[in-house]
C-alpha cells in the first residue's frame, strides 16, 4: 500500500501534468494508466502516463519538458513500435513516471488494439486531460 505522503506526491504530480497538457496545443489527451487508476498502488508502484501527441518526435528531442514536470533525469528511452514510446524519469524522491508518447490513433477504436484494450478499457485508465473526449470515447468503447 502506497504511503499517505506518496499518495499526495502523486496527486500534486497529476494536477502538474493536468496543467500542463491544458498548455501544449500538441497535446491531444493525457490519461493516468496501471495501478494508480486502479487504486491499488504500492510503495514501489510508478506512475503510468499516456500522453496522445501529434507531435511525439519533439518529446524524444527535448527533456525540457520533464524537467517542467518535476523530473529531475530520464533513466529510459524505448520505442515499443508504431503505438507508443516510453519515456521514463525519476522524481527528486526516487518515484518512476513512465510516460508512454503516442499518436491519437493509439486510442482508435475501430477496431480498438485488443491487447491496449483489455488492460487499459477496465479500470487500468482514468482521464487527465481530455477536452476532445477521445480517452473517454476509448473507456466507454473497450468496457
Amino acid at each position: 500500500m502506497a504511503s499517505e505522503e506518496r499518495r499526495k506526491e502523486v496527486e500534486t504530480l497529476l494536477i502538474r501534468v493536468q496543467e500542463w497538457a491544458g498548455r501544449r496545443p500538441d497535446v491531444v489527451a493525457v490519461g493516468l494508466a496501471g495501478s494508480w487508476a486502479r487504486g491499488n498502488p504500492t510503495m514501489e508502484s510508478d506512475v503510468d502516463l499516456v500522453a496522445l501527441t501529434t507531435a511525439k518526435e519533439s518529446y524524444l528531442e527535448s527533456e525540457a519538458w520533464i524537467e517542467e514536470l518535476g523530473g529531475v533525469q530520464v533513466i529510459r528511452t524505448h520505442d515499443w513500435g508504431p503505438l507508443y514510446t516510453e519515456r521514463r524519469s525519476v522524481l527528486p524522491t526516487g518515484l518512476e513516471v513512465e510516460f508512454r508518447l503516442a499518436p491519437p490513433e493509439w486510442a482508435a477504436t475501430d477496431p480498438p488494439d485488443p491487447d491496449t484494450g483489455e488492460a487499459l478499457g477496465n479500470g487500468g485508465l482514468r482521464v487527465l486531460y481530455d477536452p476532445e473526449g477521445v480517452l473517454t470515447h476509448f473507456i466507454r468503447t473497450t468496457r
